[in-house]
């Protein structure tokens, strides 16, 4: 079987709702990452095969195939087909899963692998309102209320609440959390650790104005954040722990990573910045729905042969920060190697784009700082996770 390597891994920096991304339209911002691989890689752009993008809210301006649109409005030709992923929060790393997988069998030799996410045009949730105004049924048919009679609707916020009362997690412990991701992400702000990943693109206003300023920052960091502050936002329920605070942002976003083969890196010229060492999904318990991130590390480390404190660096996706908490406590991984440079609850999660992001940023941390193996992982609607484990390369 070929290895699966990592020529080339981009992101924008994140747009907060109505800021600084929210006049472009989502398929000219994915676009824009796509011509940012093939100039970072120094790619032909007739030589990518496939562009498969990770996209939550399939509806409006990311509808009818939003990945084939991006295509259309990029620099790849039109002979460069696309196709759209929805696997929940984990599109986009289902995304480079699957491109991986065309690559390690042989049917392709140069795949992109890509998310995208206007939360600002495309609200969340959206598909589920307009079939409501439709009078279109829901998504919870009459065999899955028969498995599942005492649940009303599959929800990731009750999930939230459950993990941290299951794993015994104070409100005060979340919030400390949320208070160490902005330090993170502001410390690597500051000392220009993204400038590697983030590509930079015009500012664009509501009303579709783009202005000369380019966006290069985070807009979701706090830099004034402080633990008084966080704890004095309400809660999202009484007698929970779960606030706007400690949660991940709303945000604008796309990303994406350039995967090829031996024989696609010698056709592109290319020196490859990690290898795909090892790739799984897992279903697990829906109601809960966030929990599936354990078993599903325990089972990769198994499944590749490491143990936890084999792996240099984690990227947990921080939905919720009782979600990376619970992963600590159940796996022992050590604190200091989790989101080392912050995560969604300072940067942001754009839903279809956060798995190629997170990806995008564990590559360049890895590299920069000299390490070697890092594993990727995040919670899924629906009671799902994926898990990457990646090599970076010299």
């Amino acid at each position: 079987m070929n290895d699966a390597y990592i020529v080339a891994a981009l992101r924008t920096a994140g747009g907060r709702r109505g800021g600084r991304l929210s006049g472009w339209h989502p398929a000219d911002l994915a676009a824009r990452v796509i011509d940012g691989l093939v100039e970072r890689a120094g790619a032909d752009p007739a030589l990518v095969e496939d562009v498969i993008m990770g996209c939550v809210s399939q509806v409006g301006e990311q509808s009818t195939n939003v990945a084939r649109n991006a295509v259309l409005a990029s620099c790849l030709p039109e002979s460069v087909p696309g196709t759209s992923v929805d696997r929940q929060c984990g599109s986009s790393q289902q995304a480079l899963h699957f491109a991986a997988q065309a690559v390690m069998a042989g049917t392709m030799d140069v795949v992109i692998a890509a998310g995208v996410e206007s939360m600002t045009r495309v609200p969340m949730f959206s598909p589920h309102v307009l079939a409501a105004k439709a009078g279109m049924g829901e998504y919870m048919s009459p065999a899955i209320r028969k498995r599942y009679p005492d649940v009303a609707q599959f929800s990731q916020f009750d999930g939230a609440e459950m993990m941290a009362a299951k794993y015994g997690l104070s409100k005060d412990a979340l919030d400390e959390y949320a208070l160490a991701s902005h330090q993170r992400a502001i410390a690597a702000t500051q000392a220009g650790a993204f400038a590697d990943e983030i590509l930079p693109v015009a500012v664009r206003t509501a009303d579709g104005t783009e202005t000369a300023e380019m966006h290069r920052v985070d807009e979701g960091i706090r830099f004034d954040a402080s633990l008084d502050a966080i704890r004095s936002v309400k809660l999202l329920r009484e007698g929970g722990v779960i606030t706007a605070a400690n949660a991940s942002q709303i945000c604008d976003g796309a990303s994406g990573l350039m995967v090829a083969s031996e024989r696609g890196l010698k056709a592109l010229g290319a020196k490859p910045l990690a290898r795909i060492r090892h790739m799984s999904v897992l279903g697990h318990d829906p109601v809960i729905m966030l929990e599936a991130p354990i078993p599903a590390t325990e089972r990769a480390l198994t499944r590749a042969g490491l143990k936890i404190g084999d792996v240099d660096l984690y990227e947990v996706n921080e939905a919720f920060a009782s979600v990376p908490l619970a992963w600590l406590k159940a796996t022992g991984a050590d604190p200091a190697r989790l989101n080392p440079r912050g995560g969604a609850i300072a940067l942001g999660h754009p839903l279809g784009a956060s798995g190629t992001k997170l990806m995008t940023t564990l590559v360049h941390a890895l590299r920069q700082g000299g390490k070697r193996l890092g594993l990727q992982t995040m919670c899924e609607g629906g009671g799902m996770a994926n898990v990457t484990i990646v090599e970076a390369l010299a």
